[in-house]
């Protein structure tokens, strides 16, 4: 009977972009919308907001991933082009760091020796970067897929309230807000806990959590500074 495993760790990289953009969107715009609307403003000066809101945090989060996840695959390439040298240079010093490795984890020092010699033959940059860097092809960064799931989840987590906004009555905005974003979050967290293989009651509670106190000082922002003008 074959043996067959399913396991989600290769979501991890946009898994995460994804859920911060979609869960940054809702939370911004809901809580700008909820602030501003609490201050007195008008109905189209609250949708011009959280469609200025849309188009800045998209921007925002897909130059914020792009950057931090360069950073962080700039390094990656410099450690490898570190080792590829080390490698070039002192062959029998890598293979023996290799080996310790494996010593660590558990092989006695013979097979840990010879499985060093087999994957160095193989592929002895490759063995470098999974087994001591830890660079891995499924979790290596990706500036530009990360840059593009945040903008994209952004723009449609902002989408949402922004719909309920035009629908919902002028005169109760910030209520039908604040209670929508709060099913869609707690909607967003249960997806998110899904895919990835974790307690969806957790993912559900920590992300409405943090939606409420996001839209709860917004608002009392907005109901301390507002000023309503004839």
């Amino acid at each position: 009977m074959r043996h067959s495993e399913f396991h989600r760790s290769h979501r991890i990289g946009w898994l995460r972009a994804a859920v911060l953009g979609a869960n940054d969107g809702i939370i911004s715009t809901a809580s700008l919308i909820i602030g501003v609307a609490a201050a007195g403003a008008s109905n189209d000066s609250i949708l011009m907001t959280g469609v200025a809101c849309l188009v800045s945090g998209s921007m925002s989060m897909a130059a914020g991933e792009y950057v931090s996840v360069s950073s962080q695959s700039d390094t990656e390439a410099a450690d490898l082009a570190r080792e590829r040298l080390e490698l070039a240079n002192d062959h029998e010093s890598e293979l023996k760091e290799l080996t310790g490795i494996y010593m660590q984890r558990g092989l006695s020092a013979e097979l840990a020796h010879e499985v060093a010699v087999q994957l160095t033959a193989h592929d002895a940059l490759g063995a470098h970067a999974r087994d001591e860097l830890g660079i891995t092809d499924t979790m290596n960064a990706k500036p530009m897929q990360a840059a593009v799931a945040s903008a994209a989840t952004f723009a449609v987590g902002a989408v949402l309230p922004l719909l309920v906004t035009y629908f919902a009555p002028e005169s109760n905005i910030a209520n039908y807000v604040g209670a929508t974003s709060l099913v869609f979050l707690a909607a967003l967290g249960g997806l998110a806990a899904k895919a990835g293989g974790a307690n969806i009651t957790v993912g559900i509670a920590r992300v409405a959590f943090w939606g409420v106190i996001a839209m709860a000082a917004t608002a009392g922002v907005g109901k301390l500074f507002g000023v309503v003008t004839a």
